[in-house]
Order: C-alpha cells, then sequence, then structure tokens
C-alpha cells in the first residue's frame, strides 16, 4: 500500500460514506437527554445464508486534542469482509441500531445469524437488543475484563491504523470517510489476507475464493509435473482455505486416560 518513493498511498476508490443530512440527524439524536457466547462458523464453499459477524467501534482521532469520531465497522468473521461502516462523532444505542439495519441492507437484505461485540453501553443497550430480538439475531458478547475477546476486529483495527498512509488526525468528519471509503475498499477487494490464505476477504464471502483455489491448485500440479525436482519430489499445495472459525473456542476435551490392570 505504499509507492516506490515510500510514501503510503491508496488507489483512489469509491466505497460507503454517510451522508451528511444522517450525520445531521445523528447529531441532534446524540444531543437529546436520556439517548444513551462461544460461537462457531463453519463453510464448506459460498456465503452462507446466515453469516456471523462481529461489530466494534475505535476512535479516529479529530483536528485538535480531545475530538474523536467513532468508527463503527461490521465484519463477517469467516470471510473477514467488512460489511459495513460508518462513522460517527457519537457512540449510543441508536446509532448502534442503525448501523446494524444498514449492514443488513449492504448484505443483500440477509441478516447476520449472530452479532459478537463488546459490552458497552450501546451494544448491551435495550435499543440493540430489542431490534437483535426481532430479526432472530442471537447476541453475544465478550467476557469481562478481556481486552482482546474480539480480534478479527482488533486485527482489522490495527491494519487500518499500521496502514503507511493512515493520518495521525483527521481535519473533519468527512476527512475520515473520505480515507476510509479508499480503505475499506482496498481491503475488501485487494488486500490478501493471510488468515484466508491470501484470498481477498471479497471473494472468499462471495465464494469465488473456491475457484480461484483450484486454479492455484492446478497451477502448481502443472510446475511440479513439469520440474518435480524444484520442489524435491513433494506435490505442492496452496494454503488451505479455512472450514471454519472460533470465536472464544472452548478448550479441547481432555482424552481419557487409559486404566491398566495392575500387574500381579
Amino acid at each position: 500500500m505504499g509507492d516506490p518513493a515510500g510514501r503510503g498511498r491508496l488507489p483512489v476508490l469509491a466505497g460507503h460514506h454517510v451522508p451528511p443530512v444522517a450525520r445531521t440527524r445523528a447529531k441532534r439524536r446524540a444531543a437529546r437527554p436520556g439517548r444513551t457466547p462461544a460461537d462457531q462458523q463453519t463453510r464448506t464453499g459460498g456465503r452462507p445464508p446466515q453469516p456471523r459477524v462481529v461489530l466494534d467501534i475505535t476512535k479516529l482521532k479529530g483536528p485538535v486534542r480531545g475530538v474523536y469520531y467513532l468508527l463503527y465497522v461490521i465484519i463477517d468473521i469467516f470471510s473477514r469482509k467488512v460489511i459495513h461502516w460508518e462513522i460517527w462523532p457519537t457512540e449510543n444505542g441508536t446509532l448502534a441500531k442503525e448501523v446494524i439495519q444498514n449492514a443488513i441492507a449492504a448484505n443483500y437484505a440477509i441478516a447476520p445469524r449472530s452479532i459478537h461485540a463488546d459490552r458497552g453501553t450501546s451494544m448491551t443497550s435495550n435499543t440493540v437488543t430489542g431490534l437483535l430480538a426481532l430479526l432472530g439475531i442471537d447476541q453475544s458478547h465478550s467476557r469481562p475484563h478481556v481486552s482482546n475477546d474480539n480480534p478479527y476486529s482488533e486485527a482489522q483495527f490495527k491494519t487500518l491504523k499500521y496502514c503507511p498512509a493512515f493520518p495521525g488526525r483527521f481535519g473533519s468528519i468527512e476527512d475520515a470517510n473520505a480515507f476510509c471509503s479508499q480503505f475499506f475498499r482496498y481491503y475488501n477487494h485487494e488486500h490478501r489476507h493471510s488468515g484466508i490464505a491470501t484470498h481477498t476477504p471479497a471473494s472468499v464471502h462471495d465464494g469465488t475464493a473456491v475457484h480461484i483455489q483450484a486454479k492455484r491448485i492446478a497451477t502448481l500440479h502443472a510446475a511440479f509435473q513439469a520440474h518435480p525436482e524444484r520442489f524435491r519430489g513433494r506435490r505442492p499445495y496452496p494454503p488451505a482455505l479455512p472450514t471454519n472459525v472460533w470465536i472464544n473456542q472452548p478448550p479441547a476435551a481432555p482424552r481419557p486416560t487409559p486404566h491398566h490392570k495392575a500387574r500381579k
């Protein structure tokens, strides 16, 4: 994501953004008083009818000290695709509810099977809990006092903030939207993710990664047939696509110890 001169840059690409009218409505809502389990996903190929997702929020520094913009991000934990994101000047349950509703619309109107989030006031609010109950979406939360219970979001935020083009501060919420629009487009469609066998999140999400994986295998096998000495006689294979992912994977059950009869 850097140019030959060493300056970090991103391609100019379109992406999601929050319309100015919507941001104005959010500011008005925020000004009103009173607004305030272990999970596994398995996939054998293609996008499942109901993905399992994580929702997290991170702060982006504004133009001066003490000013922050809140970046809401929803990720499919299997494909690592950022299904939806929005930036707001504040955090509350009403905004979290709208982000979830907008994410469902962005995902072909397919609601997730479950949502995992931290125990912040916005995600534990009655507003969000009521929406998820109405839509039949399971809800899970990070364990108390465990800061790394959402590794998918934490890893994605690190990729964002360690991007060479990531600025220390944003001059305005519009600047933050412009940058994130380019970044998430790149992340979903160009970034080769090590956790999904160096495929792009978008290709794993829509199922095309299965066909790309087959082409990779065919290419490696053809190279092996032509020059087996280069591979020391071992047929090469690309990194395997994951078949299941976990949040808070329970420890494996210990194997029973065989009981032997005592010798006389």
